[in-house]
């Protein structure tokens, strides 16, 4: 029976523990915090109750596989999936808005239509389909496969099977997502639907590469779902689900080295000096903070990919509003920055933090973060660039006022309603996760010459792994929770693992 060391307590990481408990392990995992989740926390106050990390679950498959794989009871025992519908609100620059259904192809060509004009639906339809075939083509090496050592291949290849797009009397085909919505939905309401998919991972779709058409295709093709009570909730089944199955967690238990002998990882070295020995040890945290774990080794092989080292994060603004969620309100409105070039700039440039601003809002409909039926949590997201140096919490004050502001175009009379609200910067996040500047990793993405993939799963160290947002297949709830599957099955079935068939 091995011996396996977990660090960080993260859901990539938890994932992993609990598969390999039930392959006949002893995991030991250490958090540094003092509870378990990563960035999936929950806020509370006076009876209001909001996740600070994501707030919807794509692809809840993952951990409905998770759950299959570790015991007898499925996910849907443990926690209560909600699939939202809407599927999300859009409120656009010029004022027009549609509801898009979940996961309906036909449903959101019709409202697209109806809300925004004839034929904006069938271009959006047509490239779904596109999108699907990126999807195809990527799915196995990016989500269910360890990445391959000749990951060059992913490099290289654009997936996203652009339409031929007549240009200076020369033909081309698109290479970024700016340049899919530009040159193939051609109206600037679709192009912000498009882009407010990889502006919400942190991305910008200027740069982004075409294949980033997946993000959008699976949420399309596999539904929004919500967990009730929050997201915090699978954080808790799926901790729960470890504990069950012997996972030993040791709360406030900061790891400060792996311990290596004859070239291979043989335990971690503990704040307080104490060294817990094991076969394999899976590090949960970014690659910056496991480089500071190992002590003059290089922890990727010669050659292999880059993390990619997240120049974004989250504001995150929670309301506690007085009146009640009105009847038939959607659980998520996006309402999209007036000035989409000045929000890029803003985020992904040097003119500083969030000229114009694209805010999630998210209303859910659940008792059980509310004092009562007569009060309202409301919260409010925003990608912002991570900051190495905190800035002063003034400027996040204002960034926060001008996201409700923006917000009112969603939530009528919203700062009239409101009782108090609470304000999570980058700082927040890089005192919970460790990571520089509070990043938000981005799920990993074929072409771009690799910059969007993360490191393997494995090491330069023998018996050394790495799970979570920052290793493949990168970041994301769905991402997190196969990387823990993937680290699981190259430890029980060795360097031979393929992944799921």
């Amino acid at each position: 029976m091995a011996r396996t060391v977990v660090i960080g307590a993260g859901m990539g990481a938890m994932a992993a523990a609990a598969r390999l408990a039930v392959a006949g392990h002893r995991v030991a995992v250490y958090e540094r915090t003092e509870t378990y989740g990563g960035a999936v926390r929950r806020f509370e106050r006076d009876g209001f109750g909001f996740d600070t990390g994501p707030g919807l679950l794509p692809l809840p498959a993952v951990y409905r596989d998770l759950f299959i794989k570790t015991g007898k009871e499925p996910l849907e025992a443990c926690v209560e999936l909600v699939q939202v519908d809407p599927s999300a609100r859009h409120v656009f620059a010029d004022g027009t808005e549609v509801s898009l259904p979940n996961a309906s192809r036909a449903g959101v060509v019709a409202a697209l239509d109806e809300a925004l004009g004839a034929g904006t639906g069938g271009r959006w339809g047509d490239f779904l389909v596109r999108a699907r075939e990126a999807w195809d083509r990527t799915r196995r090496p990016l989500l269910e496969e360890p990445l391959w050592p000749n990951w060059q291949v992913l490099a290289e290849r654009e997936p996203y099977p652009a339409v031929p797009h007549k240009r200076l009397l020369r033909t081309r085909r698109a290479g970024t997502l700016a340049e899919v919505g530009a040159w193939e939905l051609r109206d600037p309401r679709l192009v912000a639907l498009l882009e407010s998919h990889a502006l919400a991972y942190g991305l910008d779709p200027r740069v982004t590469p075409a294949s980033a058409a997946v993000l959008p295709y699976l949420e399309h093709a596999f539904g929004t779902w919500y967990v009730r009570g929050g997201i915090r909730e699978l954080a808790r089944a799926v901790y729960e689900r470890c504990v069950a199955r012997k996972v030993d967690f040791h709360f406030g238990a900061e790891v400060t080295g792996v311990v290596e002998k004859d070239g291979r990882a043989a335990g971690v070295e503990l704040a307080d000096g104490t060294v817990a020995e094991a076969d394999f040890v899976i590090s949960g945290v970014a690659p910056g903070v496991l480089d500071r774990l190992v002590r003059g080794t290089a922890v990727r092989g010669e050659g292999e990919v880059e993390a990619q080292r997240g120049a974004t994060s989250r504001l995150t603004v929670l309301l506690a509003l007085r009146g009640g969620r009105p009847e038939g309100t959607a659980h998520r409105t996006v309402v999209h920055a007036e000035d989409r070039e000045t929000e890029l700039d803003a985020v992904f440039g040097a003119v500083g933090v969030g000229a114009g601003t694209t805010v999630t809002v998210l209303r859910p409909d659940d008792p059980a973060l509310v004092p009562d039926a007569g009060h309202e949590a409301v919260t409010l997201t925003s990608t912002v660039p991570a900051r190495p140096d905190r800035d002063p919490a003034e400027i996040y004050d204002e960034q926060a006022a001008r996201l409700m502001a923006v917000a009112e175009r969603a939530v009528p009379e919203l700062r009239d309603r409101l009782l108090w609200h609470q304000v999570l910067t980058p700082a927040d996040i890089a005192e919970v996760t460790g990571v520089e500047g509070g990043a938000v990793p981005a799920p990993a993405l074929a072409a771009a010459a690799g910059r969007l993939l993360h490191p393997s799963n494995s090491t330069a160290i023998s018996g050394l792994f790495t799970a979570g947002g920052w290793s493949h297949p990168g970041g994301g709830l769905p991402h997190a929770g196969m990387s823990g599957a993937l680290v699981a099955g190259l430890i029980v079935e060795g360097p031979e693992f393929r992944g799921s068939q």
